[in-house]
């Protein structure tokens, strides 16, 4: 997001100046009459710091600089550190505008500071700056000023954060190898069917031989490829345009994710790492002193998988008519029954937020043992069908060439 630099008048007819974040000029022009500034000028700049002009490669750099986890991670570790020895707020977020290096934190850590200078709460602050801080630390961010205890809730920010970073990276490790063995396997097929298969076609055309169905099929993807690519071409393009335009709309997430929670081997991975982030974004919900309505709302949009966010909408609706939780979410399809008995025991004694915790610890152990262990069930797929490919070409090509030394053989 561009930075844009800024000259204005304040409410008391004095000057400022500063650094905005926004979209476009008309788009800063309209944060700052939020803050109850009037804009006097208003230009785009290459940086935070307000420094216009610059290296293009430099700009382009800045711009295209995401926030990486490990960069969320960090800021919170030093505001949670500088809040608890007693630093205001502003003066933490000048400290922390200086010793950030990643550019878009830095142009957000400016802003967020302007805003709370011009009377505004911090979780709205940061609230302005989704795509660097989710909706789920800027409601928790939001629980800490109503609360009193923003330096615990940044505690447990720091502990959501970090889970999530390592789950997913878990995931990603886990999933390279199948990804390379599949994409090697794509790559074998294109060039097999592309540049060896014909040699052997032009030997058995000339042998007069009838080819055998493998080959023909062969035959045919070659033509599709080769004569008809436009075709094909078409075909894929219409269909990953239509399905990603699809999966944009709040149906195609539902039916996408649901089909996700359903696959053989991933599936269970991702219903048990959902379920550790349910269990654990709760529970600090609770000990944050967030209603169970309000946390419905809130895992709604956090919790990562629209087919489960649909249970939590549904689930709210009966919250509403009192219905208590552990009944509603036995009706669900998502939740698994462990999960649902953790809860009723938790409500029937009181102690909700300790059984969230217990459940939060045995699905992160469960995810941890099913990652682990996904390369290997994974590995007997992959050579199934490596030996399937493999073998559908093997017939495709030797089929006719034992059918041409059996007729040489007979002339002989």
């Amino acid at each position: 997001m561009p930075f844009f630099k800024y000259t204005a008048m304040t409410g008391t007819g004095g000057n400022t100046k500063g650094v905005v974040e926004a979209m476009s000029a008309d788009a800063a022009q309209d944060i700052l009459a939020q803050r109850g500034l009037i804009p006097t000028g208003v230009s785009e700049t290459s940086g935070p710091d307000g420094t216009s002009g610059g290296n293009f490669l430099t700009e382009l750099s800045n711009r295209m600089q995401s926030i990486k986890p490990q960069d969320l991670i960090l800021f919170t570790k030093q505001m949670r550190t500088m809040l608890n020895a007693g630093i205001p707020v502003l003066q933490s977020l000048d400290v922390l505008q200086n010793q950030t290096e990643n550019p878009r934190l830095k142009g957000a850590i400016v802003s967020i500071g302007a805003d709370i200078k011009s009377g505004g709460t911090l979780s709205r602050a940061f609230a302005k700056h989704p795509g660097i801080f989710p909706e789920l630390y800027c409601n928790m961010i939001r629980a800490g000023e109503i609360s009193g205890t923003l330096t615990d809730v940044l505690e447990r920010l720091i502990y959501i954060v970090d889970h999530e970073f390592k789950v997913k990276k878990d995931i990603k490790s886990a999933l390279t190898y199948p990804i390379v063995v599949v994409v090697a396997l794509v790559a074998a097929f294109f060039i097999l069917i592309l540049f060896v298969l014909p040699q052997f076609v032009d030997l058995f055309s000339k042998a007069g031989i009838a080819l055998p169905l493998p080959t023909r099929i062969c035959l045919g993807l070659y033509d599709l490829l080769t004569r008809f690519w436009y075709i094909a071409l078409a075909i894929i393009g219409g269909t990953v345009f239509g399905l990603s335009a699809y999966f944009r709309t709040e149906q195609g997430k539902i039916a996408r994710d649901g089909f996700l929670l359903k696959l053989p081997i991933l599936g269970p991975v991702f219903q048990k790492a959902a379920m550790a982030r349910f269990a654990s974004i709760f529970a600090i919900l609770q000990a944050s002193g967030i209603t169970v309505l309000e946390a419905m709302d809130i895992l709604t949009g956090t919790i990562g998988n629209a087919f489960i966010a649909r249970d939590f909408r549904n689930l709210r609706e009966k919250l509403e008519q009192g219905r208590g939780l552990s009944g509603p979410l036995r009706t669900t399809k998502s939740f698994t029954p462990m999960m649902v008995s953790m809860i009723t025991i938790g409500e029937e004694t009181g102690n909700m937020e300790e059984m969230l915790k217990e459940a939060a610890r045995h699905y992160d152990y469960e995810v941890e043992y099913a990652v682990s262990k996904m390369s290997d069930l994974l590995g007997p797929v992959l050579v199934a069908g490596l030996t399937g490919v493999v073998g559908f070409f093997a017939m495709a090509i030797f089929l006719p060439l034992v059918e041409l030394m059996q007729n040489s053989m007979k002339g002989m």
